[in-house]
């Protein structure tokens, strides 16, 4: 126990599933609060422009859509990280990975000569390759020279993105574009559906979902999950055991960057059809899905709800731009705040906070 002014501290060994769920809603709520004032700074009542986004987007069903399309490829790059964190890598690059995979969706769309009905599916699995490969580079690094986990998959976004403005900018700029900075638009068999009534393309939506499934599965119950588990919790107790850390470090990125790639195939076979710059394919995703991750807290099925959550504020951005009049980036606002508080809070997940006056024998203990 300890003391902390005029609170103990009393640590929980395990934590129940009710206090992480409690302590993620008071953070997520605090958040909300702690983002009142840029609602005033921009001359609008917070809680109605609160109530305003939730009109807006509850108010039909194609408004509704757009967090679900904004959601897609945050389960598949949250799922990603939270498979990355349960084994303690540090996966900062989804942003990346994300590009990755889109890049090579988009050299099958428009540059492989395969029978029109495999493009799709060829597009899926060279994309995954794709953002397996970017994850694969920073696990080597790690394995083989001891290099940090976050420095590398966070430089790795980085070097991506340039490479994708090479693309757009030079060798793969479309003629036909006349002059824009994207390649040419994608063939029909190149672009997914959607929903009737949306721009969700269903297809990623269910595989996000299944993959979430899958993913929790392989941890709940495969050999491989178990490993996992381990070098997470006690990587030299893992070594102990056995355990090749290399292997299981290669596996889980291979799935983990993986998953961020099928996104980016998805945002450019079902939202644009053909390679954007960066900032227009991604929207920073794989970034936001960091904190879709943390606020899963190790649970690939969590990573669903959470990332329908931050799909809620993609799509109240975009509200807020178009009838509040307010900047899109104020979603990052949003993000941050989430973010900062669900670090902050963990504190109540692993201690048990008591008011020192009413604990007098735990206080005279810690004076001895």
């Amino acid at each position: 126990m300890r003391r902390l002014g005029p609170f103990l501290l009393e640590p929980r060994l395990s934590p129940p599933r009710s206090v992480v769920f409690g302590v993620s809603i008071l953070a997520v709520v605090v958040a909300l609060l702690a983002a009142a004032p840029v609602f005033l700074g921009y001359g609008l009542s917070p809680w109605q422009a609160y109530a305003k986004i939730g009109r807006g987007i509850f108010g039909s069903w194609p408004s509704f859509s757009e967090v679900l399309r904004r959601a897609t490829p945050l389960i598949l790059c949250g799922v990603g990280l939270t498979l990355a964190f349960r084994a303690q890598f540090w996966n900062i690059g989804a942003e990346g990975q994300l590009l990755a995979g889109a890049v090579a969706a988009t050299g099958v769309a428009l540059f492989l000569p395969v029978p029109e009905g495999l493009r799709l599916p060829l597009m899926f699995l060279f994309g995954f390759l794709a953002g397996a490969i970017w994850g694969l580079i920073p696990a080597f690094l790690r394995v083989k020279l001891g290099v940090n986990d976050v420095i590398s998959t966070l430089m790795m976004n980085y070097v991506m993105g340039y490479i994708v403005e090479w693309l757009v900018h030079g060798p793969w700029k479309g003629p036909t574009m006349r002059g824009f900075a994207y390649t040419d638009a994608f063939p029909l068999s190149a672009r997914l559906s959607y929903l009737p009534g949306t721009r969700v393309h269903w297809l990623t939506l269910f595989l996000g979902v299944v993959l979430a499934a899958a993913v929790a599965f392989l941890l709940a119950r495969t050999r491989l999950g178990y490993e996992i588990r381990v070098v997470g919790q006690n990587p030299d107790a893992g070594r102990y055991a056995g355990i090749n850390f290399a292997v299981v470090l290669s596996l889980v990125m291979i799935i983990s960057g993986g998953l961020a790639g099928l996104a980016g195939v998805g945002e450019v076979a079902g939202i644009h059809w053909r390679l954007r710059s960066p900032a227009q394919v991604s929207m920073n995703y794989g970034y936001t899905a960091i904190i879709v991750a943390w606020l899963a807290r190790g649970s690939p099925v969590a990573s669903i709800f959470t990332a329908l959550l931050f799909g809620l504020i993609f799509a109240a951005g975009d509200y807020m731009k178009t009838t509040l009049g307010l900047p899109f980036q104020i979603t990052g606002v949003f993000n941050g705040l989430m973010l900062f508080f669900l670090i902050g809070f963990d504190i109540l997940m692993f201690w048990r906070v008591r008011i020192a006056q009413r604990e007098k024998v735990w206080t005279s203990q810690i004076g001895s």
